[in-house]
């Protein structure tokens, strides 16, 4: 199934997300899942190596834990790796306590093909898997934050969950930047020279 990114090098934020179509598990039921089909909500993607590993799990079950939080803020979550659907479910069949991750809030994609996660940017050919990667795409299947971690340690969810924060409000702010550290609430800056110093004069 052909993808529709044919850009060379890097993808990078501010491009067109790659569109797929792979079958996912959602609901221990196999599913045709599409990423064009979430255009008009904002979706967490994020590739893990395999199913039935150590760190995999817990990113995971995390996300799945979090999903309301995602859900309040119109976004989708999609876990994506090389394994078959088949695995995908037999993972998901397996209790926490056993090594699984039980039902899921969002779909598991397979990328049985390694399609997905070549268009993305995240395999390692040597491993044959994919790295941490994650990506928030917006409304309009734009890529607004992109980072990859190696095979050994895993992600945020309330680094993620922040990230996502921050870029719908500048979207839904056009004339404001959030600093470092930026939580909701939090004061934000008008990118001018005056602009600005009303924001470190109050620091």
């Amino acid at each position: 199934m052909p993808l529709s990114y044919s850009g060379e090098g890097s993808l990078r934020v501010g491009q067109q997300a790659p569109d797929f179509t792979a079958t996912a598990v959602v609901d221990q039921e196999f599913k045709t899942v599409k990423l064009s089909d979430y255009r008009g909500k904002y979706v967490v993607l994020f590739f893990y190596p395999l199913d039935f590993t150590f760190v995999c799990p817990t990113e995971i079950t995390a996300f799945s834990d979090r999903y309301e939080d995602f859900k309040k803020l119109n976004t989708e979550i999609l876990g994506v790796s090389v394994d078959s659907e088949f695995s995908h479910l037999a993972w998901i069949q397996t209790d926490r306590k056993s090594g699984g991750v039980g039902d899921l809030n969002y779909p598991l994609v397979s990328d049985i093909r390694k399609e997905i996660s070549a268009a993305y940017n995240v395999l390692d050919p040597a491993a044959g898997v994919a790295l941490r990667g994650l990506f928030i795409i917006d409304k309009d299947s734009l890529i607004q934050h992109a980072t990859i971690n190696n095979l050994a340690f895993g992600r945020s969810v309330d680094e993620t969950l922040r990230t996502l924060q921050a870029i719908q409000y500048v979207q839904s702010h056009p004339d404001e930047v959030c600093p470092a550290g930026w939580q909701p609430g939090d004061q934000t800056l008008v990118p001018s020279p005056e602009g600005s110093k009303v924001y470190f004069a109050a620091l």
